[in-house]
């Protein structure tokens, strides 16, 4: 006999209809219907990252994510890169704190080789001793890559300042030395514990029918369904209250100061979560943002400046960034410094906030018009929160966004202690005046 579902559907006006199915064993299915479309999008989201890992094991989540490619117990590496290019697809994967994802796009009439493709590689994996060795030398290159792009290493940087030698801390890559550790038994027993169907979410968005991709899922996960395995992950979820350093510097012979200045921020299920979204776009989100404003429009200064933040399961940062020539870095942090100040002590403006409001809106609607930025989200939503909230409610949470709530924020994230990280030529420069 077979087990059976649950199927619901979820309210989505101002998007396509969202359909939410759990089958046995407590794998979710969402998908977004979007009739005008040709292509469609899946994606394999596993609820395992670079968060889950013991310092033992640092680094293999995202050498699992590459090892999944190398072969399956009915695919070569070969057989599977040959069957995508023959139909024109994309397939890729990534790995986040707290997740990974494998994904595919294909023409709509390829869904079920997509399907069946997606599902092998995530449950079927060999994880050959060869591939590991072959692998570790990829992923090496990898950190070197990153290692080489001070843009991105200051990131990295800026999360271990936060967060220290924990697992958020941690790169999602791994270091050097926990990498050539790794060994192949500890990589498949970690794929093994790790990769269960109750911990999956499978999202597929384009031109698609719920009832075909739920009989699709449930056909490539076949013999796995009736088991609830894996449990809830015994993921490191403490709250960190301060950040470990206040001031990291690199020193690194680079042509550019890399900075990032700002502290911790909201955990992902905190409810202001959409006011921090209004405030870091006012913040730097735009050109006509306070950071590009004074710091590349008025001054000159650097050519990239942004904020941003991240949201974690209890935890989460926001922060600053700006490259600029390194003589000026101590303006720059300057002017960092005191728009924190600034929005501390007096808050954002009614219009700040209200275009905040309005380009937060539109980048997110502008942001969802293939199929592939649709799978994406409504995979997250699902992973993270167990719900997909439709683009019309998303929209109506930042609508409801007040200036006082924004202001409130901003004043408690400016007076908690202060995080700044650079990466460029500096050897004992202090940077304390600045911050």
């Amino acid at each position: 006999m077979t087990a059976r579902a649950s199927t619901r559907t979820l309210p989505a006006s101002g998007g396509g209809v969202i359909r939410r199915t759990v089958l046995p064993g407590g794998l979710r299915i969402v998908s977004e219907a979007m009739p005008g479309v040709r292509s469609v999008s899946i994606g394999v989201w596993v609820g395992v990252g670079s968060r889950d890992e013991q310092p033992s094991v640092a680094g293999s989540s995202h050498f699992l994510e590459h090892l999944l490619f190398k072969g399956t117990h009915n695919r070569t590496g070969l057989d599977i890169a040959l069957a995508m290019d023959a139909v024109g697809g994309e397939f890729n994967a990534f790995t986040e704190k707290e997740h990974t994802c494998y994904y595919a796009t294909v023409l709509d009439r390829e869904l079920p080789l997509a399907v069946e493709i997606i599902s092998d590689v995530v449950l079927n994996a060999t994880i050959a001793a060869n591939d590991v060795d072959t692998e570790r030398t990829v992923v090496l290159e990898e950190i070197l890559m990153r290692d080489d792009d001070p843009s991105d290493l200051v990131h990295d940087e800026y999360a271990t300042a936060l967060f220290g030698d924990s697992p958020l801390g941690r790169p999602i890559l791994g270091s050097e030395e926990s990498i050539n550790r790794l060994t192949r038994t500890q990589i498949h027993g970690y794929y093994s514990r790790r990769y269960k169907p109750a911990e999956m979410v499978v999202s597929v968005a384009g031109n698609i029918d719920h009832a075909a991709v739920v009989t699709l899922v449930r056909k490539a996960f076949d013999g796995l369904l009736d088991d609830s395995g894996g449990g809830k992950l015994r993921a490191d979820r403490r709250q960190h209250t301060a950040p470990v350093q206040s001031i990291r510097v690199l020193a690194d012979d680079t042509e550019q100061a890399n900075i990032v200045l700002g502290g911790l921020g909201l955990s992902r299920f905190d409810e202001r979560r959409f006011c921090l979204g209004v405030l870091t776009t006012a913040i730097g989100g735009g050109t006509s943002s306070r950071l590009f404003q004074q710091i590349r429009e008025e001054r000159g200064l650097a050519y990239s400046t942004y904020s941003f933040t991240s949201s974690y399961a209890g935890d989460g940062l926001f922060g600053m960034y700006a490259g600029c020539q390194p003589g000026k870095a101590d303006e720059v942090v300057s002017i960092m410094s005191a728009v924190l100040d600034s929005i501390g002590r007096d808050g954002l403006t009614e219009e700040e906030v209200n275009r905040g409001k309005g380009q937060l809106s539109g980048t997110m609607v502008l942001g969802l018009e293939d199929s592939g930025s649709r799978m994406s989200r409504i995979g997250k939503a699902e992973l993270s929160f167990g719900d997909v909230l439709g683009l019309d409610d998303l929209l109506a949470q930042i609508d409801a966004v007040t200036p006082a709530a924004v202001n409130e924020l901003a004043a408690e994230l400016a007076g908690q202690q202060r995080c700044l990280t650079v990466v460029g030529p500096f050897g004992e420069h202090d940077f304390d005046a600045a911050v």
